[in-house]
């Protein structure tokens, strides 16, 4: 479940509350990667040590371990919320570094890619074969050019034959 951000403010102190509060959604997009690192490591150390003191809280509690201070503590649960909220706060800077880590490496392989498809000089396709180029070339049509009525097939040679014999005679 979310946390308000009122409620951290008010079990974290104003330095505390500064770090927690950049990695809240609209701050924690501007981060870069290296502040992202930094944070991660700022956060981890006050979670660790908000998780140590409540552990010694519930041992003085309980009567297994000394008080440190005058008198034994009596309640943990502010620190226990305050771990709490740094782990929220840490699993928010994780998934953005997650996400800054995938990033890079996209980066890494589309670079790589590119690399390797200029370095390629041989070709990818086979030739088109014939083509339009300068224009197509004409196929000659084997049907007849002229239909021939095939009554008239016996006239036409004679005629042919005639205009033959004119041309010759001259």
């Amino acid at each position: 479940m979310a946390t308000p951000i009122l409620r951290e403010r008010r079990f974290l102190a104003a330095d505390e509350f500064d770090r927690v509060r950049r990695t809240h959604y609209p701050a924690i997009r501007d981060l870069s990667p290296a502040e992202v690192g930094d944070l991660r490591r700022q956060i981890r150390d006050m979670r660790d040590k908000a998780r140590d003191t409540t552990r010694r809280q519930r041992r003085e509690m309980r009567g297994k371990q000394e008080a440190r201070g005058a008198r034994p503590a009596g309640d943990h649960t502010g620190t226990s919320i305050k771990a709490e909220l740094f782990a929220g706060a840490l699993k928010r800077l994780n998934r953005i570094a997650t996400r800054h880590r995938a990033a890079e490496s996209q980066a890494e392989i589309a670079q790589r890619a590119l690399r390797l498809k200029q370095a390629d000089t041989s070709r990818h396709h086979p030739g088109a074969g014939r083509t339009a180029d300068g224009g197509m070339s004409p196929v000659p049509s084997r049907a007849p050019t002229v239909a021939a009525d095939p009554r008239e097939v016996g006239r036409v040679s004679q005629f042919v034959r005639d205009a033959q014999a004119q041309r010759d005679s001259r």
